[in-house]
Formats: structure tokens, sequence, C-alpha cells
């Protein structure tokens, strides 16, 4: 097996107050929300680098397409970590995050591990590490 991550799907509420927060709040670039026409099939998919994905898909559908019952939300499950080059950038995401409706839960500070970063949740309670890592900057 060839381990590679193409997508990234998370379940959301709203969609379109998802949309709004990653599109206009954050910037990330998308069409918009593809597939209305299909049960349970409306969804956004938004570009990111390295050929990624990310989607958000509203709850139900997600959980309709799977067979499983919807479960309750938990920030605890996973975190999903945005590295960026330096201090002050980590404080430029955190507060377009938080201009664009993100609950800001710890604020930017410097790490144990020798990096700074801080975390937010988006609308719909998924927790985003921002951080600023020197041992793991991303190529470009």
């Amino acid at each position: 097996m060839n381990p590679r991550i193409t997508l990234i799907t998370l379940a959301v509420d709203d969609l379109a107050r998802a949309v709004a927060f990653y599109r206009d709040g954050l910037g990330l670039s998308t069409p918009g929300i593809v597939g209305e026409q299909f049960e349970h099939g409306a969804v956004a998919f938004f570009e990111l680098d390295g050929g990624l994905r990310l989607a958000v898909w509203p709850r139900e559908s997600l959980a309709h397409d799977v067979g499983i019952a919807v479960g309750p939300r938990s920030a605890t499950e996973f975190a999903l970590a945005h590295n960026v080059r330096s201090q002050a950038e980590v404080d430029e995401v955190m507060a377009q995050a938080g201009s664009a409706g993100a609950t800001l839960v710890k604020p930017a500070a410097k790490t144990f591990w020798g990096g700074y970063a801080g975390y937010f949740q988006d609308p719909d309670g998924h927790l985003w590490e921002v951080a600023w890592n020197p041992d793991m900057l991303p190529p470009d």
C-alpha cells in the first residue's frame, strides 16, 4: 500500500455556513456547493496545497452514505494542523479565523517543543491547530 490522503471530509451542520467560513472567512478556493441535484449529494470542495482537498458535507448526508446514525460532535477526536512559515503568520491566521467566526480556544504561544501554536474551532466545532514548527516547514 502506498499511503496517501487526498481528501479530508468534515461533517457539518450547515453547509452554507461552512462554505462561507472556509471560502469567505479563511480565503480557501472552491467552486462552491455542487451536487445539489442529488439527495444527500450537496457538498463543497476546497483546493489545498499538494493536491489535497478539504470537503464539507452535511452531517446527515455523511451518516446516510455510510449507513450509520448521526453521532454527537466531539472536538477531541482529531485536530487538523496548518503549519505556517513564521510566528507572525500564526498570529495572522488565528486573527483571520476569529474574524471569520471561529472560536479561539487556545491563544497562540510558544510551545514545549520549540515552536509557536494556537487552536481554534470552526463553526461546527472542528479543531484546528495553527502552528509554526521550524522542523516541519512546508517545502514551498
